[in-house]
């Protein structure tokens, strides 16, 4: 580990399923999260829908760290299910499951969200991947935020997990995104000159009454309310564990090219919030199978070429950082497909068949649950 330590923290958040039906189960038994927090204690958490559950590593010095954290709660979460009849799914929206047949936790923060925003996040059955980098100095977290900006559709698209929503294709990657863009303060935030000016506009917020702390801003990219972290939040949560390894190493690695710029009075060009959300619009769309604007270059280039060009560039930082593997992790993802790509892959191929719809969604939930805990 170099001298800035950019130490980890990686939370993802599981669907819980009904093995009968294929659904999200709508109301685990009070002691199947009971067991989960006496294995796991504080490091699970349950979400706002009862479907959902929620892990966050302890501080990890690297990705191997990670590794060994995440491949062992996804295990244990996994395991516990089963013995109450239930299984683990990461995908960041269902193939089916309607929201409306979900109920919220009973918890006084969960009642007073759902006070506040209504509709909006009662659509909410949805996973994500956050990740933490660990920055010290305040000010380095605003100006790596600026930069990493940039990277952000990159990362999302090779995480998309989410084509269904409700028994329908919706013709995109990641329709999370745009269930959780009924949020307010979402999406890609605008570039700041300072900690200093973040706080600020954190502060008016807070004095018109609006929010009642930095938690509720939900940009793709923040400072973390609780940790000394720069935490990404733009990605789908990764149903194969290599596959969000892949995305905690170029995260990590960004981070550290970001610091090691600034150190020789160089940094990424900072671009305009716009021209990134329309990179994050067709990451959402085509994920790792489209295009992406090189902004450098005034062009739409394959996500592949772009994949290699950042490989080429982090590399040397992956070294470092000693998650070259899982850096390269990366081709394999372009290669075959994100977990996106796969499930509509599995659905189609059962159409193609002479499936039923429904006989094809669930398949895509058998492999969902299948690849979840792959190589585990």
């Amino acid at each position: 580990m170099d001298d800035y330590g950019l130490t980890l923290g990686v939370e993802e958040e599981y669907l819980v399923i009904d093995p009968k039906t294929r659904e999200a189960a709508a109301n685990p038994p009070p002691e199947f999260f009971k067991s989960c927090q006496d294995a796991l204690g504080d490091n699970v958490t349950p979400e706002f829908l009862q479907c959902q559950i929620e892990i966050a590593t302890p501080v990890c010095q690297n990705v191997g760290d990670a590794r060994e954290h995440l491949t062992h709660m996804r295990g244990t979460l996994a395991d516990i299910a089963r013995k109450f009849d239930l299984r683990l799914m990461a995908a960041s929206t269902h193939p089916f499951t309607h929201w409306r047949a979900q109920k919220h936790t009973e918890k006084e923060r969960y009642r007073k969200l759902d006070e506040d925003l209504q509709g909006a996040i009662r659509r909410m059955m949805i996973c994500g991947t956050h990740v933490h980098v660990g920055i010290l100095d305040a000010g380095m977290r605003i100006d790596v935020m600026n930069q990493i900006r940039y990277f952000l559709p990159h990362l999302l698209a090779l995480s998309t997990s989410s084509p269904f929503w409700e028994g329908d294709l919706m013709g995109m990657k990641s329709y999370r995104l745009s269930v959780f863009d009924g949020m307010p303060r979402t999406g890609i935030p605008e570039s700041m000159d300072s900690y200093q000016e973040y706080e600020r506009l954190i502060g008016t917020l807070v004095g018109a009454g609006v929010i009642e702390d930095a938690s509720k801003i939900w940009w793709d990219i923040r400072p973390s309310t609780k940790f000394p972290t720069l935490e990404a939040r733009v990605a789908d949560v990764c149903t194969d564990v290599e596959d969000a390894l892949a995305v905690v190493a170029m995260y990590q690695c960004l981070t550290r090219m970001m610091i090691h710029l600034k150190e020789r009075n160089i940094k990424w060009r900072d671009y305009p919030a716009l021209l990134i959300a329309e990179n994050r619009w067709l990451a959402q769309r085509y994920g790792v199978r489209g295009q992406l604007i090189d902004f450098g270059k005034n062009e739409c280039r394959p996500f592949k070429d772009i994949n290699e060009e950042m490989i080429g560039f982090l590399l040397q930082h992956a070294q470092a950082l000693g998650c070259e593997r899982e850096l390269l992790h990366t081709r394999t993802i372009v290669e075959r497909g994100s977990s996106a790509c796969r499930q509509v892959a599995v659905y189609e191929t059962a159409i193609e068949d002479g499936k039923s719809k429904k006989v094809a969604l669930n398949r895509v939930v058998d492999h969902l649950i299948k690849e979840t805990v792959a190589g585990i």
